[in-house]
């Protein structure tokens, strides 16, 4: 395993502490609405096929923050929506997170998911496949449920884009001519997709205008972007037990992410030769991941993505600046940091 890097040079204890009170205050605004989600979960789980909500469960127990649902929730708060609709739908966007997830760690092989045993690695491909099929279908019955069109249209149309995301993903692994461009409409497409949608739903249910449905919608898309930024840097810079999996997955699986893109950019050809070697060709060997954290120490690749996440956390803070001043609005503000400054 390679060094793990410290990353923290630009980013202060206060301000860390700051943030991590912003995002708990933000989950304590939200926690009755959070409870009624988990109640839904569960009874949306119950499927007469006992493996289903067995393996299903396993996952959704596992742990994370919930930060999907989260965000339909608070958004929903900020715009002063007095109804229900919004737990139901929260429920849905944690649904489609979940079936996702067990797709994603079938093609990717993973082995841990949020420092546990992957389902895929305790159950086979098979079921992990057909289960989150199964969650899908559980989205898409509570998106029909809540009964407007414009939130199914969000909401489908983000399920199917998170799909050509990982396709495109497919696409570009083991490719390092793969460029920030490309990099980008993959994080995009297979990630921010959904925190945008997260979030504009709430702007449909509340009845509220273009303008502050766009502003919703690109409030989560940008936090989606710098969210997927900064989990391809903690791949290579955080500590297992922090991160809930093995320190170079995405390298192992010749995934070409920003400081891969960065490092390769950079670097000479002397340094190009082994990124071609270990990423295209998978040829790996036994000190390959120390070399690579290493080159991008040297490039600062790691920095570099830090920086941009930043940015475009900035540009997702920007996006609230058209709502009134309140304790929703300046928790989510924080639980922007949160998420840039989140594992050092």
């Amino acid at each position: 395993m390679g060094t793990v890097l410290n990353l923290n040079k630009k980013s202060s204890d206060p301000a860390r502490r700051a943030a991590e009170e912003a995002f708990a205050r933000l989950q304590q605004l939200v926690g009755p609405d959070m409870a009624l989600v988990n109640e839904t979960i569960l009874a949306r789980m119950k499927s007469p096929v006992a493996l289903i909500p067995e393996l299903a469960g396993h996952l959704i127990a596992s742990g994370g923050k919930r930060l999907r649902p989260l965000l339909t929730l608070a958004t929903s708060r900020l715009l002063g929506y007095q109804g229900r609709r919004q737990t139901k739908l929260a429920a849905c966007v944690e649904f489609i997170h979940t079936a996702t997830l067990l797709h994603d760690d079938v093609v990717d092989g993973s082995r841990l998911r949020r420092g546990r045993q992957s389902a895929n690695t305790r159950w086979g491909n098979k079921p992990s496949v057909l289960v989150g099929d199964f969650l899908f279908s559980r989205a898409f019955e509570l998106m029909v449920e809540d009964g407007s069109l414009r939130v199914l249209h969000i909401l489908s149309t983000a399920s199917s884009v998170i799909a050509e995301g990982e396709v495109m993903q497919l696409m570009t692994s083991n490719d390092t001519n793969t460029d920030e461009d490309t990099y980008l409409q993959v994080i995009d497409a297979k990630t921010a997709a959904l925190f945008a949608a997260a979030c504009q739903i709430s702007a449909v249910i509340a009845e509220r205008g273009e303008t502050e449905e766009k502003a919703l919608e690109s409030f989560g898309r940008n936090l989606g972007i710098a969210f997927q930024m900064v989990d391809d840097v903690l791949d290579y810079s955080a500590r297992q037990a922090r991160l809930g999996k093995t320190v170079g997955d995405d390298f192992r699986e010749g995934k070409i992410t920003l400081p891969v893109i960065l490092a390769f950019r950079r670097g000479d050809e002397d340094e190009r030769r082994f990124w071609r070697r270990a990423m295209e060709r998978m040829e790996n060997q036994d000190r390959d991941l120390e070399t690579a954290i290493a080159l991008m120490a040297k490039h600062r690749a790691l920095e570099d993505t830090i920086e941009r996440a930043r940015h475009y956390g900035a540009i997702a803070k920007d996006a609230l600046e058209i709502f009134p001043a309140s304790e929703v609005r300046n928790s989510l503000i924080g639980t922007v940091d949160f998420c840039v400054e989140r594992g050092y």
